[in-house]
Formats: C-alpha cells, sequence, structure tokens
C-alpha cells in the first residue's frame, strides 16, 4: 500500500528531475507562486484551526452538558459530511455571488470539513474514563484547568488526526475553491495542465503541495508523540455526569443553531429553490439512474478496498512502533494532498508502461481511490487501535488462540465501529470525486460528481441541481453510519477470548 501511495509522488519527482535544478528554481521563485503560498498556507491554517476550535467546542457541548436533545443536535452537526463541499460553495455562490475570495472560501471550507475533528472527538469523549477527572476534581482543580490538563491530552489523537485531514483535503480541494474563485496551488495547477496539459509549471506547483503535505505530515507527527492512550478496565462504561449549563443554554442552542443553519440550511433551501425556479431544472431519468449506479458501486468498493487495506499499516504503525512503520504509515498520506488530476495521470502513464491491461478499468479506478483516501481510513481506524489494549491480544496468545483467531475474535470487535467510520468517511469522498474519475473511469462511466460539475460550470444552476440533490441523499447512510459508529451502544468495553 505505501508503494502504491507513492506512486503519485513518483510520478511528480521523475518530472522534476527531467524539469531540471535551474528551470526548476525559475518557474518556482515567481510573484503568482509567492502569492498560491500564501493563498493556501493562510486557508489551510485558519481552516485547521477553526475547524478545530469549532469541532472540540461543539463535542464539549453536545457530550458533556445537560444540552436538550443532545441525539438530534449530534445528528445535525454530523450531516453536513452529507453534502459536499463543492456543493456547499454551490449552494452559497448561486444565492448570492458577494461570497467568494478568502472569506468566502474560508467559510465554506470550515462549514464542510469541521465534523471531520468533531466526530473523533465526541467518539474519544465517550471513551474516557471519568474517574482521570474526578481525581483532578478531588485535588482542587477546576473544570477548566481539568479539561485542559486532562482531557486535552487523551484527545490528542483524534484532535490531531481531524486537523491533519482537514489540511489535507484542503490541499487537494478544487471544485469549492474553483466556485469560489480563489486561487490556491491546486486550482492553478488544474489551470495549467488544461491550458498545456502536463506543462512545467503545474508539475512545479505539484511538487510544492508535496513539501506542503510533508510539513503536515511532520508537524502532526511531531504533536503526536509517543503516547499510548489504551486501558484495561470497565471504568470508561460509565458515563461522566453532565455539567448544568443554566443561564449559558439559551446561548449554546443559539450557537448550535446558527452552526446547523449555515452548514445544512443554506444548501438544502438552495437546491429547493433552483429545483423549483430554476430555468434549466429537469429530471431525466435515465441519466440519473446510470450515474446513480455508477457512484454508489464505485463508492462501495473504494470504500472496502481502502478500509481493508488501512488496517495492516495501521496495525504496523500502533503495535510494531518504530522507524520503519512510521514512514510506511506517513508515506501513505502524501498523495492526499495532490489534486485528482496529478494523480490520475500518474496512474495513467504507469497502466500503460507498466501494466497496459488495467487502463481504463474499474480497477484501476479504484486503485486511484484507495490512493486518494487512504488517510480518512488510516486516522480513523488508527484512532480505534489506539484504545484497543494490546495486553488482551497477550491473554488472548497465553491461552493458545493464534494470532488470525485473535484478531477475528478481540482486535476487530474492539475496532469495529472504527472501521464502520473509516469506512463511510471514505465512501463520501468517492462519491464526490470530480477529476480523477473523469481521467481514469471506463469509457461512457459517468457518475453524479461529474455529472453535477459539467451542469454547475456551464453555469446551469437548475441542471445541476438534481443531481446535487442525489449526492446529499446517497451519502445519507453513509452519515447515518458514522453517527452510529461513536455511539456508546458499539463501543465494546469487554470482548470475550
Amino acid at each position: 500500500m505505501a508503494l502504491l501511495a507513492l506512486v503519485p509522488l513518483g510520478y511528480v519527482a521523475t518530472y522534476v528531475l527531467i524539469i531540471g535544478p535551474g528551470d526548476l528554481w525559475d518557474l518556482v521563485a515567481r510573484p503568482r507562486i509567492a502569492e498560491l503560498l500564501r493563498n493556501t498556507v493562510t486557508l489551510a491554517a485558519a481552516c485547521m484551526s477553526a475547524s478545530v476550535v469549532l469541532g472540540v467546542a461543539l463535542a464539549v457541548v453536545v457530550e458533556r452538558t445537560d444540552l436538550p436533545g443532545r441525539r438530534l443536535w449530534h445528528g445535525l452537526l454530523v450531516a453536513p459530511l452529507a453534502v459536499p463541499a463543492f456543493v456547499n460553495g454551490y449552494a452559497w455562490i448561486s444565492l448570492d455571488r458577494s461570497v467568494h475570495g478568502f472569506g468566502g472560501a474560508f467559510l465554506v471550507v470550515t462549514l464542510s470539513y469541521y465534523p471531520l475533528v468533531y466526530l473523533p472527538v465526541v467518539a474519544m469523549l465517550r471513551r474516557l474514563d471519568p474517574a482521570l477527572e474526578e481525581s483532578a476534581w478531588s485535588l482542587g482543580h477546576s473544570r477548566a484547568r481539568t479539561f485542559r490538563t486532562v482531557v486535552l491530552p487523551q484527545l490528542r489523537p483524534a484532535l490531531l488526526g481531524g486537523a491533519l485531514l482537514v489540511g489535507l483535503h484542503l490541499l487537494a480541494e478544487f471544485g469549492a475553491l474553483s466556485l469560489l474563485r480563489f486561487p490556491t496551488f491546486t486550482t492553478a495547477i488544474y489551470d495549467q495542465y488544461g491550458s498545456t496539459f502536463n506543462g512545467a509549471a503545474a508539475t512545479a506547483m505539484a511538487g510544492v503541495l508535496v513539501l506542503l503535505c510533508l510539513f503536515l505530515l511532520l508537524a502532526e507527527l511531531r504533536l503526536r508523540g509517543d503516547r499510548r492512550y489504551a486501558r484495561v478496565g470497565r471504568g470508561a462504561a460509565r458515563a461522566s455526569v453532565p455539567v448544568e449549563l443554566g443561564r449559558w443554554r439559551a446561548p449554546a442552542l443559539a450557537a448550535l443553531a446558527a452552526v446547523v443553519v449555515l452548514a445544512i440550511g443554506v444548501p438544502a433551501f438552495s437546491l429547493l429553490r433552483w429545483l423549483a425556479v430554476g430555468t434549466s431544472t429537469e429530471f431525466p431519468m435515465a441519466e440519473l439512474t446510470r450515474a446513480l449506479v455508477a457512484t454508489i458501486v464505485l463508492a462501495l468498493a473504494g470504500a472496502v478496498v481502502t478500509t481493508l487495506a488501512a488496517v495492516p499499516v495501521v496495525w504496523l504503525a500502533v503495535r510494531h512502533r518504530g522507524v520503519a512503520s512510521t514512514v510506511i504509515e506517513r508515506s501513505t498520506y502524501v498523495a492526499n494532498a495532490l489534486p485528482g488530476i496529478v494523480v490520475g495521470l500518474a496512474l495513467v502513464v504507469a497502466s500503460l508502461r507498466l501494466v497496459p491491461v488495467v487502463y481504463q478499468t474499474a480497477g484501476l479506478l479504484v486503485a486511484a481511490y484507495a490512493i486518494l483516501f487512504l488517510p480518512r481510513a488510516v486516522v480513523t481506524v488508527r484512532a480505534g487501535l489506539e484504545q484497543a489494549p494490546a495486553v488482551l491480544d497477550d491473554v488472548s496468545h497465553s491461552l493458545g488462540v493464534g494470532p488470525l483467531a485473535t484478531a477475528r475474535r478481540v482486535t476487530l470487535p474492539l475496532i469495529a465501529p472504527s472501521l464502520g467510520a473509516g469506512a463511510a468517511l471514505v465512501f463520501l469522498a468517492i462519491s464526490t470525486e470530480l477529476t480523477a474519475t473523469l481521467m481514469l473511469s471506463p469509457i461512457g462511466t459517468r457518475t453524479l460528481a461529474t455529472e453535477f460539475w459539467s451542469a454547475s460550470s456551464e453555469l446551469r444552476y437548475g441542471a445541476a441541481a438534481p443531481y446535487a440533490l442525489l449526492l446529499v441523499l446517497v451519502s445519507i447512510p453513509a452519515t447515518l453510519l458514522l453517527m452510529r459508529s461513536d455511539s456508546p451502544a458499539t463501543q465494546t468495553e469487554r470482548v470475550p477470548v
């Protein structure tokens, strides 16, 4: 999997060497590159910070207070995952043309991606042993200090993993940023390939994106540290005592309502409006059905393959820590920061030169999905395996149970919610993927995302609305699975050996 994930990096590195150091410097040392670098870094830093603050704050309010209707609010806060970022951008820009530039990109990307932080933080809050906090209170620590010194360190894997996903996805985001007219390296790469196809300037910019991705990976690795978070015992099965909101109840409800309205209310209103009043609105049932079936089949196949591929990577990284396992795990993240067009071109070149028989087959497209979205599965599955005590494996082995049987009877039940969450996240990502699908899909294959983009890029908002609506409907089951994967009922605390 590491070698497969590094194919796009090898493609970029090869063409960088072909360009040569002199010409490469001329391509990189330009005012335009400095502008794109400033835009990309600023937007990534702002959206990652906002997603972390928003995700943690919402998770704490929902999980640790006496908020009325907590289950309903949890579902509404997860729901933005069912609305692709480019559909969210389409909704805002089609309602208000002033929503563009940095402000519009910051708003839309944060509202689309904050659940990537919110969900894992909620899952870990539900698993934390309340005795740790109670011990801190008994020593005279305030709730604020206890949260800062006891709870936040326990949330580190989920928080950093979610922030890393937000940053990597933002580096590769094209649809929403293109609609909102905010230039980054990804949009510029698409423009270069569109005008020159495999131009040297586009390859140089892809190399800069790889460096930004490596910086994010090293920063996350440094901040994560080597702490272990698994716990043996039944303490975490006891729910913590919720904090009474008191006079803060009304402001908390208002804040949650504002997030929900902005994240899912605006897209829903925009889609319904264009379905009702759009002059180009039509419902070609045959085309809609074909695109729907193709989207579901490809997303399911990609989700299963990608999640299964993440298991051995995560197992090495958590159970056999070391330099080699860390390098293998980190290498799977690199391609996630590259635009889909770069990954697609890399696989086109590799398949034509090495295995021509797989060119323009569904298998090659699924491989592209695995390369692009493996980090979603790795981050989610790792968060679950970090809390699965390794000592349970040792107990199983001492009773004469083999490694495979131990994995099936002990470890897999413990990480089953994380596996489901990882598969759901990958399904959501694949169902909205644009460029790699266009480049690698078998002839005649069209998905909901590609049909939507074709209509919306031509400003036929009414024609795009049915495809966007179906995209949202297709995403709902995966979103519901994400909601169930972190519920208390699915978090097994004791596994029979």
